[in-house]
């Protein structure tokens, strides 16, 4: 049965990679060097454009999880989150390859980088580091993990390989299956590369090639650079900017989505996750509401705290960067909302008295057909059809997209 899209948060101890799993989720990791010790689940939210939009249902769109607020809808997407690496973890420095090998499984990982330069490779309170590097050598750790693990029996690959005749994609398949890899990623792999050489021909290079193309096609990442508030962050972001893919890149600032989200739970501030504006007491009076949103009055320290956070972070860079970091990882991956209904003519569950619509939610990957959500949402249960919007019948086979076949009823029984 598919399973859930899985999103791994890495990176180096005192990055603030804590920080930012509580700014994704309802989560209370403690934070501090080292805190991290195993490997954590968690449910974090994934912002996107509800299907209930389309339909001006945004009234009555009730999500059975997450939530839905005038067609911006939240959906739960399950994170990963692995204690911080340090250089020379592939060798099993601070237990790295433990917390390599719970990466496997990851469909994309967010890079948690510390821009403002103030903490070592080792998570180290320092001055002047250059946090580039951070992102050559983690990636690196990955690759020379993974070569590690296949360069110990390459010569019995190899001889395999040979005797039962297979295809360089079946032999890396079976190696790589360990890393949640399908035949069609090692395909890719080796189209994007174009090599000549049968398998048991290749150099040492040419596997290094073959891994580092795995890596980026299995693992494919987001880098967020955290900390973007501090006086040195400008200089650092500039010079990653200069070498990294723009759509790779997040800017970020976990600490204040943390503050701004505890403050509004407080009932101190208006404040919508991911948003630019923050509306206190004050600012709300202003605008002609006399109670203030109900809003409790701020003291001098809050309110300088805010103006300066509005300052250094939201008016600067439009937002503290956090929602966008999932958002990211879901367009490098191809995430699909789908909306499964049980009454394609209205979108309700069909719960009797409810007039609820687009309950549920699931996310698949880029490429995924009807019959593969049919499969994520039913099981093993017998399909008889399955009808999308306007009550069109739809086949298994069809692939699913933004706007086409991503409103389903699906019909058990026999057909």
């Amino acid at each position: 049965m598919p399973r859930d899209p899985l999103i791994g948060l890495v990176g180096k101890p005192s990055s603030g990679k804590s920080t930012t799993l509580n700014s994704l989720t309802d989560a209370s990791s403690k934070v501090g060097a080292f805190t991290t010790i195993d490997p954590q689940r968690a449910v974090g939210y994934l912002q996107i454009q509800c299907a209930c939009e389309r339909y001006n249902l945004q009234s009555r769109c009730k999500p059975n999880y997450g939530s839905c607020v005038d067609g911006r809808r939240s959906v739960p997407i399950e994170l990963l989150d692995v204690a911080g690496l340090v250089p020379g973890a592939h060798l099993g420095r601070g237990l790295g390859n433990k917390f390599l090998d719970d990466l496997r499984h990851a469909d994309a990982l967010v890079h948690v980088v510390d821009v403002s330069g103030t903490t070592d490779a080792e998570g180290k309170e320092t001055r002047g580091y250059d946090p580039s590097q951070d992102i050559v050598w983690l990636r690196g750790e990955i690759v020379r993990w993974i070569q590690g693990n296949l360069m110990e029996k390459w010569g019995s690959i190899k001889r395999r390989h040979v005797a039962i005749k297979a295809t360089a994609v079946e032999t890396l398949q079976k190696q790589f299956a360990g890393y949640g890899s399908t035949a069609p990623v090692v395909a890719r792999c080796l189209e994007r590369l174009s090599l000549k050489e049968p398998l048991q021909d290749w150099s040492d290079e040419t596997i290094e090639k073959v891994v580092n193309a795995f890596t980026d096609e299995k693992f494919p990442t987001v880098i967020a650079l955290n900390k973007i508030d501090h006086p040195d962050a400008d200089k650092n972001i500039a010079k990653i900017a200069k070498s990294h893919d723009p759509n790779t890149l997040v800017l970020t600032s976990a600490i204040s989505e943390v503050f701004l989200r505890r403050l509004a739970k407080q009932g101190f501030i208006k404040y919508t996750e991911g948003s630019e504006f923050v509306d206190t007491r004050e600012d709300l009076i202003e605008a002609g509401d006399p109670d203030g949103g109900g809003l409790k009055e701020l003291d001098d320290k809050l309110k300088t705290r805010i103006d300066n956070l509005k300052d250094m972070v939201l008016y600067r860079f439009g937002s503290t960067g956090v929602v966008q970091v999932l958002s990211r990882a879901a367009e490098l991956l191809g995430l699909v909302p789908v909306f499964p209904v049980r009454n394609i003519s209205n979108f309700s569950s069909g719960s009797t008295g409810s007039n609820a619509v687009f309950r549920d939610c699931v996310l698949v990957k880029k490429g995924s057909t009807v019959g593969d959500v049919y499969r994520k949402v039913m099981g093993d249960a017998p399909l008889a059809y399955v009808e999308t919007a306007g009550g069109v019948r739809v086949s298994e086979d069809d692939v699913v997209v933004v706007g086409k076949n991503d409103i389903l009823s699906f019909k058990v029984g026999r057909a």
